[in-house]
């Protein structure tokens, strides 16, 4: 049903539906440009209470300047901060339990999360445990509900990539488990996108990220609903202007511009927007979260490396959309020829192209990649489901 309980489905001549039902929302508010955080704070830090939990990773935030700048903003609307320090990335889920304690025992009314998808991931969750004595990795992933409440967030964005800022899901890596799996929660009340807080962040770390935006709009675009929906529209757009993006920072890496549109570009592929009225397909997200569990490699990079090998097995089976997003994307006349684009895209960056080639703990064997292979969650919304054995010979592919 539509909203407001009405039947808003439209009706081709044949009978068939255009799009799925949906009711959409901005849970979110997003305050983008110079001096962002300014306006922010001006307008939502006195609706909350007074102790604030801060977060950060490993500490890029004192030395470029931002944890000085948001001190300050704290200190004048008279809040009490506690630090909550080093999350990693690929949070764990130790490190949330152990946000989740420092905000119970400082009975914090606010966090704040500074940094990228990984400090705000892991704020979403240490937000939702903190209000809750029932484990959540339990609860969600056993008994199958979601936290019913949390303690109110903000993210201020220094990496971009995720778009973590705008949605409520949180990806966590349970070690004991060696899984490391999608969890839901609540959406930061409000988020800061200044531009400028990014031009800190390494050339491979942007690109990283930049790739992981286009991998999102990428696997939306390419779920099994067959008919046209606006959102394909919007996400080859996103896809077009995400891989141009990329190529001005390849010219020059400080260009600011090129940066503004990917922060939006990674903000607009995962609020929702893409998503609505359709199924995805995040096959390609699921084997990299398993072989980022066993390896704790970068997620853009796995992505980079993933992504042109399942291509290549699904290709056949959405055709008509591979080819559209070669014209759109690459300007290529074929799907073959637009996947071959994408992987040469890869390369042009400087992105990782084999699993050889990634920065990991763990050596990556044929052993190895059968413990992802098996783990990795299937799911059934891509153009074709896989089984663990393909999915470990696109791994071995990959190699």
């Amino acid at each position: 049903m539509g909203v407001n309980g009405h039947d808003d489905r439209t009706q081709c001549n044949e009978g068939g539906i255009f799009m799925n039902d949906f009711i959409f929302s901005y849970p979110t508010k997003v305050y983008f440009g110079k001096d962002a955080l300014k306006k922010a704070a001006a307008e939502q830090l006195d609706a909350f209470g007074s102790n604030v939990l801060l977060a950060y990773g490993g500490g890029s935030v004192k030395r470029n300047g931002i944890y000085d700048e948001v001190m300050q903003v704290l200190k004048e609307h008279g809040k009490h901060v506690v630090e909550f320090s080093g999350i990693m990335s690929n949070p764990t889920y130790a490190k949330v339990q152990e946000g989740a304690r420092l905000a119970k025992e400082n009975k914090i009314d606010f966090i704040l999360a500074v940094g990228g998808g990984s400090v705000i991931d892991c704020c979403k969750i240490v937000a939702a445990q903190a209000m809750s004595e029932e484990d959540i990795w339990e609860m969600e992933h056993s008994a199958r509900r979601f936290p019913q409440q949390a303690i109110p967030m903000g993210a201020i964005v220094t990496a971009s990539g995720t778009g973590s800022e705008m949605n409520g899901g949180a990806v966590i890596t349970n070690e004991d488990l060696h899984l490391k799996a999608g969890m839901g929660a609540f959406p930061p009340a409000f988020a800061v996108l200044d531009p400028a807080y990014t031009m800190s962040v390494p050339r491979m770390q942007v690109l990283s990220g930049a790739f992981d935006t286009l991998s999102h709009a990428m696997e939306t675009y390419l779920g099994n609903s067959d008919e046209d929906n606006v959102s394909d529209d919007v996400a080859l757009a996103i896809m077009r202007n995400t891989v141009v993006n990329m190529r001005r920072l390849l010219k020059d890496i400080d260009d600011i511009q090129a940066r503004s549109n990917l922060m939006w570009d990674s903000a607009m592929a995962e609020n929702g927007i893409l998503k609505v009225g359709r199924l995805t397909d995040f096959q390609a997200h699921q084997i990299e979260h398993q072989l980022g569990a066993y390896t704790d490699c970068n997620h853009g990079q796995g992505l980079a490396v993933i992504h042109p090998a399942y291509y290549r097995h699904i290709m056949n089976d959405a055709k008509e959309k591979f080819t559209r997003f070669a014209r759109v994307v690459f300007g290529k006349e074929s799907a073959e020829e637009g996947i071959e684009a994408l992987a040469a895209f890869i390369e042009e960056c400087g992105l990782p192209t084999k699993l050889s080639q990634l920065r990991s703990t763990t050596e990556i064997t044929p052993e190895l990649l059968r413990k992802v292979a098996d783990s990795t969650n299937i799911i059934n919304s891509n153009p074709r489901a896989l089984d663990a054995d393909e999915i470990y010979d696109i791994l071995m592919e990959c190699r």
